[in-house]
């Protein structure tokens, strides 16, 4: 019998085989199933591994919350196997929600009169003083540029009664010899600090706003003043915690800056939310800051 033919598994060759023949075979195949089953053992407890791991979010793990949004987009459901009897929520307010929009938005900065100009009837263009119906319809406007650039003009002047020179007070919204006024400057640091948008971007949007450009220079000149002028509140609310509040949650995350990692802190409940930049994470540290001593 050739060795390098392949046998052929029928009755008929294999009665042909000696014994010996029969056992090597027969062992042979007992070492592949052997390995075989190792395989689909291997491969079962992979499976179930990553069945927990699927399951798992940051509830019930230690998995990071931002897994949980790749979670629910794999695990949509197919509206076929969804029941009929309970239908889809849309998004948005429900029928019979009582709306907020519709009511106006508590104040009213121009009218505009809008009346008939040609009569799609005759053609002419002369209507009654009086109208016979008024409908109204309250309508919140981008304007053209938000921002408005004023250049102030302050005069000294001589006193006609007593020849004193006299200097106007400069306007009380603006800082004198910064570029940004008060309002515009209150802005940029909500837009910086609570929108987290990046100085490029923000000017990006001044330019959008009112074609105007700002420096990066500037801008972090602008969120550096208004740094200083909140501090007095957020000291008064570190004291005001470290003699009031008791009961105070924390936790922190890193937080870039000026390219080296730190970490951002938050002490919160529900009547406050104080943030607190540190160089560490470790809590015994934060603790035995002196502003902070909890």
């Amino acid at each position: 019998m050739d060795k390098h033919q392949p046998l052929e598994l029928n009755r008929e060759s294999l009665l042909q085989l000696s014994q010996g023949q029969l056992v090597d075979m027969v062992i042979e195949q007992a070492k592949s199933i052997e390995k075989l089953s190792t395989v689909i053992t291997e491969l079962e407890v992979e499976v179930q591994r990553l069945k927990v791991g699927r399951d798992l979010d940051s509830k019930t793990s230690s998995k990071p919350p931002s897994g949980d949004i790749l979670k629910k987009s794999e695990q949509k459901q197919d509206p076929d196997n969804q029941e009929e009897s309970a239908p889809k929520r849309k998004p948005g307010g429900q029928p019979g929600h009582p709306g907020k929009t519709r009511k106006g938005f508590g104040r009213v900065d121009r009218f505009e009169i809008l009346r008939p100009e040609v009569c799609s009837c005759c053609g002419h263009a002369s209507f009654a003083g009086e109208p016979i119906k008024i409908e109204t319809q309250q309508v919140a406007q981008l304007v053209q540029r938000p921002i408005e650039v004023v250049e102030y003009h302050r005069h000294t002047c001589v006193c006609s009664s007593c020849g004193n020179k006299q200097t106007a007070d400069w306007a009380p919204d603006i800082v004198p010899g910064q570029d940004i006024g008060v309002k515009l400057q209150a802005f940029l640091g909500w837009v910086n600090n609570y929108g987290h948008l990046p100085y490029e971007k923000q000017q990006e949007l001044l330019w959008e706003l009112g074609e105007i450009e700002i420096g990066v220079g500037t801008l972090v000149n602008t969120n550096e003043r208004i740094d200083s002028s909140v501090s007095t509140s957020v000291n008064e609310l570190k004291d005001w915690i470290k003699e009031t509040q008791p009961n105070i949650h924390s936790d922190e995350t890193p937080w870039v800056v000026k390219g080296v990692k730190e970490w951002l802190w938050i002490f919160a409940n529900t009547d406050f939310a104080l943030f607190h930049a540190a160089d560490t994470r470790k809590a015994r540290r934060v603790r035995n800051d002196s502003w902070l001593q909890l």
